[in-house]
């Protein structure tokens, strides 16, 4: 692969984990509405640490000179968020979706890019464990079977506005 194809998939692999974050940062602003006290101070936690990782990704898709993609003003929701369960189920699949496209990026980057993508990865894996109560070994691979590589454009239900 020559220098500027690698450059390539990898401006679209960091343009792809920032439109998977700008709509877990949209999902997690769902899920603080409806979760439980109990479980509220992960859902903010994780709801920052998504806003962080968007930011520090718009910064380095600028660093490469792309333009970063924007958010939707609305993302569709894989189901309907009516209690704590369902905001509980909610982030699980916002982190699996995003440990998706950070297993795209890991593929894509080098250096140091691919350190903190691998990084990311590992943190959404443990946030999804986190919520779900159960992991799969090959976090952002083994959920996706089946489904096609990449998240820019795709909702959190597989449609096409946030993330797979």
């Amino acid at each position: 692969m020559s220098d500027e194809s690698g450059r390539s998939a990898e401006l679209a692999a960091l343009q792809a984990a920032l439109a998977a974050e700008h709509a877990a940062v949209y999902g997690y602003g769902v899920v603080g509405g409806r979760i439980d006290d109990r479980r509220r101070t992960a859902a903010k936690a994780a709801y920052d640490a998504h806003r962080a990782r968007r930011d520090a990704l718009a910064r380095e898709v600028r660093d490469l000179g792309g333009r970063p993609v924007a958010a939707s003003a609305a993302y569709a929701l894989p189901f309907a968020v009516r209690d704590s369960a369902d905001a509980v189920r909610l982030a699980a699949r916002l982190e699996e979706r995003v440990a998706g496209v950070y297993a795209d990026l890991v593929r894509a980057a080098t250096g140091t890019r691919r350190a903190s993508a691998a990084a990311s990865l590992r943190e959404a894996a443990v946030r999804a464990v986190g919520w779900s109560g159960h992991g799969v070994a090959f976090p952002g691979l083994a959920e996706r079977a089946g489904e096609g590589t990449g998240a820019a454009g795709t909702t959190p239900s597989g449609s096409a506005t946030a993330t797979r």
